[in-house]
């Protein structure tokens, strides 16, 4: 009887188990298991063009020196043979028609005179004219179809969007040579399909699917190679590929009916995106749904050290910078930024010239990023001081590090006006779900909401406003993706924000300014403390997509260093402003202070103008110097001893911002005379000469040896910038009772650690100022 019974209910129980086995790889209520940070396009239909019957058949790809995947010359295949487009009455609607037929959403731009480089074979269009309104670029008005008295140095190219047309369908109308078509599809993604890696962030493993007829379709593995995971995990912000359990993905297989693309990938490992690879051999699914005895392809990424996964309720890892040889500077977000190397213990540029999207992958897969998603040129995240290491840089895109790759040693010429960029594809984090701007006049401005977890389920408050400053508002705006904080605000009772997500739900925050999500920040965690409570006082930002970058020149204060005895009487102006050391109040008007002068020549080598904070209703009038000063702190002048203790101090107590000289081409913006605006323009540097007030260190209280001068710019934080590190600057000091002397002065962040750590002082100005 027992066995009797035994028998149906351990079938019932296998079906629970076999349901609950299914469950596992739906996905927590996230469409096709993408966490959030992966946005489904919207759908629209998408019907293939009807042709007239007598349309030349074509296909179109973007080829040669990209610097993005989506941009390119125009080549065109026809009657067997890849051919280019003459830039000859080419237009933006012409451009239109290119990228809607290659299945992005519209065009941006287009560049005449082979810009990405000379084509080869035929040029099949000339004195091409669109409305930008037609199916296909053959059905533009044109001289003819193979006619044209154009070369190669007139090969058109195009920049699309980055968005792709929702539905878009691939039809290849060249069936044999369909291997050498690159891919065009509608989007491209990772599946999570395991429980275990479905609930990591970020998803590194998984089916790879392709949407093509607004339809997801797996891939048949029959053909995949290594090189084309590596493809796919690079677009996806993944240094690298691994590999996977097999066994565990076929079962899965055998369960679910896979629906595949028709066609296989072609990659050589060295595209940047899926997109530039060719298309191989169409695929015959069997009546069964198989593909040749294969299966559907997964990949399995390595994540950089800074986003390796975590359970999704924490995301605990902030973002550090550890590798040694190369770097990012300037740039808004992490992954982005002008391209920095360490040689001979100093860190220079790399100039622009040959800059393209292979180079700056190998850049990105270094730092533990992805693929590069576009390589920028003439100094677009800001210009970088010191030497510029290397030139006209050729990779394989198989090396390690850029320092591996061919460059010319013997080119010079290069100035910091073509420094080198990248912008890294990252894994997505889903980091910008979790918080928000509210209330704002725009977008890019607002009171600051997270989501947080309390009792159990999600909900949305406000931060507490308490010690909120530049640093911290750096990181929502990073969080948003929204560029650099242009100002942190600590009142937002101008911003009504949801009423219900009014209650403070985080405190403390205090940020280093490298972090990747607000959470990452130190914080009081569930124990909250706020004497002002949130509402009207909750924490505000407003972004912006670039920011100024205030840089000392070392040479000139090394160069400009002396020593002067000058007398009381004749230092009234620099007392009243707290320019001395504490001993001179008791100093006798006919007696001498000694003071170490020297010349500050401050460069703004950022993307936007340096502006003061405070308005010109409270700028302060000073009648010693007949001017007024817009900013009440500005720079910190120390003197140090050899164990980092401060033994002298000055600072400019106020500061009149304005253009003293800018280079060639750049017109000065910024006057203090008159009342006039204040601040510095970009590519412009404000000189404080030797011989002004305050411009100086009192020394006259310390005794003959060797000390450390240290200089700090924009020490308080009170005006954004695009980077704080490069703010202060180091010299060393010899004084010997008679006369004084500067060597070594360097800039923040421009030696090597080892030698950087022999200066005591600062190692980067986020220490001791907060």
């Amino acid at each position: 009887m027992l066995a009797a019974w035994s028998l149906p209910c351990c079938f019932t129980i296998l079906l629970g188990l076999l349901e609950l086995c299914r469950a596992q790889y739906e996905h927590l209520g996230y469409p096709h298991g993408y966490p959030q940070g992966y946005p489904e396009p919207e759908q629209e239909q998408y019907s293939a063009p009807e042709l007239p019957p007598d349309t030349p058949r074509i296909q179109l790809r973007l080829a040669g020196d990209k610097r993005k995947h989506n941009e390119g010359r125009v080549e065109v295949f026809y009657d067997g043979e890849w051919g280019t487009v003459c830039d000859d009455d080419f237009s933006i609607h012409s451009a239109q028609v290119v990228c809607r037929e290659l299945g992005y959403l519209e065009a941006v731009s287009w560049f005449p005179s082979s810009k990405y480089g000379k084509g080869e074979g035929r040029i099949w269009f000339d004195n091409v004219q669109c409305t930008g309104k037609e199916k296909t670029l053959a059905l533009c008005t044109s001289n003819g179809i193979g006619v044209s008295d154009c070369k190669h140095t007139e090969d058109v190219g195009v920049v699309c969007s980055d968005k792709r047309i929702p539905g878009f369908k691939f039809i290849n109308t060249m069936a044999n040579n369909v291997q050498s078509l690159n891919i065009q599809v509608e989007d491209v993604r990772i599946r999570a399909i395991l429980s275990s890696y479905r609930k990591r962030i970020p998803v590194t493993e998984g089916y790879v699917e392709v949407k093509d007829g607004g339809k997801w379709k797996q891939i048949c593995d029959v053909e995949w190679t290594k090189h084309n995971s590596r493809v796919i995990c690079g677009m996806f912000g993944f240094p690298t590929e691994r590999k996977y359990n097999a066994r565990v993905y076929k079962m899965f297989a055998r369960r679910r009916k896979p629906s595949y693309w028709d066609y296989s990938v072609n990659c050589t490992g060295n595209e940047a995106h899926v997109s530039s690879c060719k298309l191989g051999h169409a695929v015959a699914a069997k009546a069964n749904s198989t593909c040749g005895g294969g299966t559907p392809v997964v990949v399995s990424c390595v994540p950089g050290r800074a986003f390796s996964p975590t359970p999704m309720t924490g995301f605990r890892k902030a973002f550090r910078q550890e590798q040694t040889l190369v770097r990012l500077r300037g740039g808004a977000i992490v992954g982005e930024g002008r391209v920095e190397v360490l040689k001979n213990g100093e860190w220079g540029t790399i100039c622009d010239d040959n800059w393209s999207l292979l180079s700056a992958t190998v850049v990105c897969r270094e730092l533990g990023f992805g693929s590069a998603k576009e390589a920028l040129s003439g100094g677009r995240l800001g210009q970088g001081m010191g030497p510029v290491h290397m030139n006209e840089i050729e990779c394989s895109g198989f090396e390690k590090s850029i320092t591996e790759c061919f460059f010319n040693k013997e080119s010079l010429g290069c100035s910091h006006e073509e420094d080198a960029a990248v912008r890294c594809n990252v894994p997505a984090m889903g980091f910008q779900e979790r918080l928000r701007l509210s209330g704002g006049r725009n977008p890019n401005e607002g009171r600051v909401e997270v989501l947080v977890e309390r009792n159990g389920s999600q909900a949305w408050g406000t931060v507490c406003s308490d010690g909120w400053g530049t640093i911290e508002a750096m990181v929502v705006c990073r969080q948003l993706d929204l560029g650099f904080a242009s100002n942190a605000f600590q009142e937002t009772w101008y911003w009504p924000g949801e009423v219900s997500a009014d209650p403070v739900v985080m405190s403390g925050v205090r940020c280093s300014g490298t972090e990747m999500s607000l959470s990452q920040c130190l914080h009081h965690g569930p124990h909250l403390t706020c004497p002002k409570g949130g509402g009207r006082n909750a924490a505000g930002v407003s972004c912006s997509e670039t920011a100024p970058d205030l840089v000392l020149n070392p040479q000139i204060v090394e160069q400009t260093t002396y020593m002067e005895d000058r007398p009381m009487f004749m230092l009234q102006c620099a007392y009243e402003e707290n320019c001395l050391s504490t001993t001179s109040s008791e100093t006798p008007a006919s007696s001498h202070r000694r003071l170490l002068r020297f010349s500050s020549q401050i460069h703004n080598n950022g993307q936007s103008d340096f502006r003061p904070k405070a308005e010109r209703h409270s700028w302060v009038w000073h009648d010693c110097h007949s001017h007024y000063h817009s900013m009440e702190v500005f720079t910190h002048y120390d003197l140090l001893s050899l164990n980092g203790t401060k033994v002298a101090e000055g600072h400019k107590a106020s500061f009149c911002l304005e253009d003293t000289e800018c280079e060639e081409g750049i017109e000065k913006r910024y006057e203090c005379a008159n009342f006039g605006e204040q601040g510095i323009t970009v590519g412009c540097w404000d000189t404080y000469r030797h011989d002004i007030d305050c411009q100086w260190i009192d020394i006259t209280d310390i005794k003959p040896g060797d000390y450390i001068f240290q200089v700090v710019i924009n020490p308080n934080y009170e005006v954004p910038e695009s980077d704080y590190s490069n703010n202060f600057m180091k010299c060393r000091c010899r004084y010997d009772g008679h006369r004084i002397w500067m060597y070594s002065c360097h800039n923040g962040g421009s030696l090597s650690t080892e030698t950087e750590e022999s200066f005591p002082g600062l190692l980067n100005n986020q220490v001791i100022h907060r």
